[in-house]
């Protein structure tokens, strides 16, 4: 292993592969990837697949664009599929206030020039048999959604970096990491030590752990998130070769896909179980948490009644998960105010969505000075003292259960309101 490093990476899921990626074909070639186990061995390899573009936020919108449009690039420089069916995808507004919200997103688009557009009722069912359309009032179609091989993704960026002179190393455990008096940080590992110019904490699930290495108290919370696979459903069968476009329920809050000759339907519980608030444990690799079906059955039987045909299915497997969020659902990106040449890639919840923007974004930042969209709602800066990691998991778990619940200009939300920061260790800003 070498000796001394431009920039070291640690952490091998989506988003640290994304970021090795990009700044060696940007030109920084000196760039180390340090994964504990294998690529993927966190959140990565279990995460449904679907890929979108809306957000809230349109440079977050336009940085989802960018990934979606990637693929097919990582796919040719690395020989290694990510899977990429782009079957289209829309979003389904059943009552007044979603559907409103559906004319802002598409008035976005249009600024941010995507290609989002509304459809009938009717061109829903002609492209989704299984869905009535009796419980819809406007649905917005976006050409280019998807679905994507989580583990294919991940590969493929990492070869495609190797390609441009980046190199990453699995089963290879960062211990500890100094800083020296001139900036640079020292990273222990179990197969060496590396100086380097800067360290990118893209830890995942293990973001906590690999701050607290460095003495910073990052406000991230891993979630427990189910989805479920339905058996062979015989509307999908009849269909053959034709796809079905992926979906998105906001009132049910539900999110759909075709997996094989089912679907896959998921769901954000309206009570969240935060997972290993004390932190996660370093044996923990490609396993599953046990299923709580209980605590998404009233969400599931909404998407039963929207698409009756789940109803007749049985369930092949059910998935639970954890994945990590921020305070705010949004990525924690950028250099970590206060410290020098320490940078962050964590609560990154929709990382095949977003994670080749954040690629770009952290490469562009550390070659140029700056990213080249606005990125102040992810920069890790616009949390203050008061994100301690208590107010991490307040809020993430406020987060997590409000996932598709509507959010009003200047609304007050309660929890964390009186949050102050108490802690003896150096907090993260």
């Amino acid at each position: 292993m070498e000796k001394n490093a431009k920039v070291v990476i640690i952490g091998g899921g989506v988003v640290g592969c994304s970021i090795l990626y990009h700044l060696s074909k940007f030109g920084l070639k000196d760039c180390i990837l340090l994964e504990r186990n294998e690529l993927t061995s966190g959140s990565s390899w279990h995460a449904a697949g679907n890929v979108h573009v809306i957000s809230s936020d349109p440079n977050i919108s336009r940085m989802m664009a960018y990934t979606i449009g990637l693929y097919k690039e990582i796919e040719k420089e690395s020989g290694h599929s990510v899977g990429f069916k782009p079957s289209g995808g829309f979003y389904l507004a059943s009552n007044d206030v979603w559907a409103e919200y559906l004319k802002r997103e598409r008035s976005k688009a249009r600024y941010m020039g995507l290609d989002q557009e509304f459809i009938s009722l009717e061109e829903v069912k002609k492209k989704h048999p299984l869905i009535d359309p009796k419980k819809y009032l406007l649905a917005l179609w976006d050409p280019i959604d998807g679905e994507v091989d989580p583990s294919g993704v991940t590969y493929a960026f990492a070869k495609a970096a190797k390609v441009h002179g980046g190199k990453y190393y699995t089963h290879t455990v960062v211990k500890d990491t100094k800083q020296k008096p001139d900036g640079s940080w020292d990273v222990f590992t179990d197969k060496g030590n590396i100086n380097a110019e800067i360290v990118i904490n893209a830890g995942g699930l293990w973001a906590r752990e690999v701050g607290h290495l460095s003495g910073v108290d990052l406000p991230v919370q891993p979630m427990e998130h189910h989805y479920l696979i339905t058996e062979t459903i015989p509307e999908i069968e009849a269909m053959g070769d034709q796809r079905l476009p992926i979906g998105t329920d906001f009132e049910g809050n539900i999110y759909f896909r075709q997996e094989a000759k089912g679907m896959l339907l998921g769901t954000y519980e309206p009570k969240s179980t935060p997972w290993k608030v004390e932190g996660t444990p370093m044996n923990f690799g490609h396993e599953l948490l046990e299923p709580k079906l209980e605590n998404i059955q009233d969400r599931l039987a909404i998407g039963f009644k929207r698409m009756p045909a789940l109803e007749r299915a049985g369930i092949k497997n059910i998935v639970n998960g954890p994945f990590t969020f921020g305070p705010d659902g949004s990525p924690l990106i950028g250099p970590v105010p206060g410290m020098k040449n320490y940078w962050v890639a964590v609560g990154v919840m929709a990382g095949f969505c977003q994670g080749g923007g954040v690629g770009k974004c952290i490469a562009e930042w550390i070659i140029d000075g700056e990213p080249s969209i606005d990125v102040w709602a992810m920069d890790v800066a616009r949390f203050g003292e008061y994100a301690t990691p208590q107010y991490g998991t307040i809020k993430s778990s406020e987060n997590y259960e409000r996932r598709f619940i509507m959010t009003f200009p200047n609304e007050t939300l309660p929890k964390g309101r009186k949050q102050k920061n108490h802690s003896s260790i150096r907090s993260f800003c």
